[in-house]
């Protein structure tokens, strides 16, 4: 039979899978049902001096299934796709159910909610799968070959990777609900250790990832983007303890922008356990501070056709020129707090559906990273945080970090050993630049960020 035929057959065959259980549910007694379908292929490789130290194929297949009677819920799932497997997976979920605790918002979405954004939305090619393995490994090679012949000062390294991945999800409920999308990606990265003359290392890397293989940043570019990253490190020193003008590169300003994720995650806010409760409508942030989240862009690392609930994904803004204007929310949360659901439900296979992103960003602002740097006299410019010192009930920030001395709109010399330390209250107040250089390395990204009023902790 040809793939693209056995291939069909066992589509088809999962999806009629999925509603077969969640009509098996309801015909055992249950109020609502949901089941979730997943299989996908994994692979990645670490070539580290050259020679493969791992090298990892897998496919996997999975089902999950909940239960609703009345206002308990139970879940289960099960890798076994054997008839047996299936009804002894079904079985413990319905028993479950009935003996759990009862949950007044617990439930599945009102069927007027469910839906599925049409349309190719650009999340899924072949071609990651394409390359036979020993170029696969080569991408690896190449990379950590680029690093180690940029310059005699990268001696060793943690290795060069390549990983790919593709993906595909089916989800099913008792409401009539079906849906189902495939996803890629692939990434290659390398990791080089530079040398300085008295012996001293330091290391950094640098990656890139893609939902096609056509679209990843060359081999010999990632390599030598992470040498050079490296090798600006050598020569770090400490400074003193002060309080500058702190810029963000785009990959530590993310983290910034996952602690507001964390603080208007509808979990953290209806328990009490964000600072950022009870803020909506007022002004949490500076003023051409914009905050997106938009599950729907086209080949989006976080983009998808519904969330993990059958609700189509949206754009929510959840800042707007500083102001709280949304919180993050799947269907429950939305109960708690007494709002509607912004389609950020994620969920495994098991459990009650949590939240997450979609393409969470910053909007960019109009100037360039080098003019954001050039007006700062003395400061700090970060590339790297150890550690996590983040209060999310208080907003207290006190994190480990390594980077750049900024002295007359420059970057001079490396620093290490300091740390950054604020409020998150404070701090996205003082947010007072933010650069034009945006770009999505994965679901969260923000540009390059100017914070003020931060202390940074040296000798």
């Amino acid at each position: 039979m040809p793939e693209t035929i056995l291939e069909t057959q066992i589509e088809t065959d999962l999806r009629e899978l999925a509603q077969d259980i969640v009509r098996r549910a309801i015909q055992h007694g249950a109020s609502a049902a949901e089941c979730v379908v997943r299989e996908g292929d994994e692979f990645s490789t670490l070539v580290r001096l050259g020679q493969v130290e791992t090298l990892k194929e897998s496919g996997s297949k999975a089902i999950g299934v909940r239960v609703f009677h009345g206002q308990r819920s139970a879940s289960t799932y099960s890798s076994d796709f054997s008839r047996e497997g299936l009804d002894r997976m079904l079985k413990s979920a319905l028993e479950l159910a009935k003996i759990t605790s009862e949950d007044p918002f617990a439930g599945i979405p009102e069927q007027s909610q469910l839906g599925s954004i049409p349309g190719d939305l650009d999340l899924y090619y072949p071609d990651v799968y394409s390359l036979p393995g020993t170029e696969r490994i080569a991408y690896a090679r190449r990379s950590e070959k680029a690093a180690l012949d940029f310059d005699a000062r990268i001696k060793n390294s943690e290795g060069g990777s390549f990983d790919a991945a593709t993906g595909h999800k089916i989800f099913a409920n008792s409401h009539g609900f079906l849906g189902e999308y495939r996803r890629s990606y692939c990434s290659v990265a390398a990791i080089p250790i530079a040398h300085d003359a008295n012996g001293a290392m330091q290391r950094d890397y640098w990656f890139s990832v893609a939902r096609s293989l056509g679209r990843l940043e060359s081999p010999e570019h990632v390599g030598k983007v992470a040498a050079e990253r490296t090798l600006r490190r050598l020569g770090a020193r400490k400074v003193k303890t002060q309080q500058v003008p702190v810029i963000f590169d785009p990959l530590v300003a993310a983290t910034i922008l996952e602690h507001i994720f964390e603080g208007v995650n509808g979990d953290s806010v209806y328990r009490g356990a964000s600072f950022l409760a009870g803020k909506l409508g007022q002004k949490i942030a500076a003023s051409d501070v914009t905050v997106i989240d938009d599950g729907t862009m086209h080949g989006g690392f976080g983009t998808s056709p519904f969330d993990g609930e059958g609700i189509p994904t949206r754009r929510t803004v959840v800042i707007e020129n500083g102001v709280l204007n949304s919180y993050l929310l799947n269907t429950y949360t939305a109960k708690k707090l007494g709002l509607q659901t912004t389609a950020n439900a994620s969920r495994g296979l098991a459990g009650t559906p949590g939240i997450g992103p979609g393409n969470y960003f910053l909007q960019p602002g109009p100037k360039t990273p080098q003019q954001v740097i050039a007006e700062v006299k003395e400061g700090l410019y970060v590339t790297e945080f150890m550690g996590m010192g983040v209060n999310l009930v208080t907003g207290d920030y006190s994190r480990g970090a390594s980077g750049l001395w900024i002295s007359g709109g420059e970057l001079t010399y490396p620093v290490e050993e300091i740390t950054v330390a604020g409020n998150l209250k404070d701090m996205f107040l003082n947010i007072f630049e933010i650069a034009n250089d945006l770009e999505f390395r994965g679901s969260v990204a923000a540009p390059t960020l100017r914070i003020d009023g931060l202390t940074v902790g040296g000798e």
